[in-house]
């Protein structure tokens, strides 16, 4: 699974949208109350830090058991300190890929989340390089919707 840099998250703009107040239920369906609690920007829900954030694209399906897809954006922070169980882009040998970041026990390695792919054992002489951690996905629902 590769990555395709879409820019940093100071690049978009502010944009409040509608916030209902009421939860939507995934089970049982509830009379809906179009009960609004305050808008809400995108950015505020998704970027902790907009000087340290950028958004990737996902191309591959290495990490569909994460709840990653093909054409997905991550939102990707680069202030975050990278810790072991993290989904992460990162860099091995100059190509840029988006995993969950193994460190204990060692070895340290990039695991996929499709029972497809193998992971990546880090050995030594190796060059990987961490540009973030991953903290959000955005994937459109919309069928035939161009992305």
């Amino acid at each position: 699974m590769s990555c395709i840099l879409l820019g940093d998250s100071r690049s978009f703009l502010c944009l409040k949208i509608p916030l209902f107040l009421e939860r939507v239920s995934a089970g049982f369906p509830s009379p809906a109350e179009d009960y609004v609690e305050k808008t809400l920007d995108l950015n505020e829900l998704c970027v902790q830090h907009p000087a340290a954030t950028f958004f990737v694209r996902v191309q591959g399906e290495s990490m569909i058991d994460a709840g990653i897809f093909p054409d997905d954006v991550l939102v990707v922070d680069r202030s975050l300190h990278a810790q072991h169980g993290d989904i992460i882009i990162a860099s091995l040998e100059s190509e840029m890929t988006v995993k969950e970041l193994h460190l204990t026990p060692p070895p340290v390695c990039l695991l996929p989340r499709n029972p497809a792919y193998q992971s990546i054992l880090i050995e030594e002489g190796m060059v990987l390089e961490v540009f973030g951690v991953v903290t959000n996905v955005v994937r459109s629902l919309k069928r035939g919707r161009a992305r």
